[in-house]
């Protein structure tokens, strides 16, 4: 494309359990599955990103949804907390 854009890699993240319970639960959910973390520069300084699942996964509408979504979010958060340590 003949254009400049800053360092950016997307990482998969996925948790299989996770993903064939959720999957289990709600087949649709496939759409959505939260398993993608990125990691940028901007300004010089190094930033890794990655879903919010609980906000992600409220879509479908499914209560049995929202603690894997919390599981989830913890994992994310461990995973991108220890990427910054």
């Amino acid at each position: 494309m003949g254009v400049e854009f800053p360092r950016c890699v997307i990482l998969g993240a996925c948790n299989p359990p996770l993903a064939y319970l959720a999957l289990s639960e709600e087949i649709g959910l496939g759409l959505l599955l939260p398993c993608n973390a990125v990691v940028f520069e901007r300004l010089g300084r190094v930033h890794v990103d990655a879903v919010d699942a609980e906000k992600m996964l409220s879509v479908v509408g499914n209560p049995a949804m929202e603690e894997m979504a919390r599981q989830v979010n913890e994992k994310l958060r461990r995973a991108v907390d220890s990427a910054a340590a």
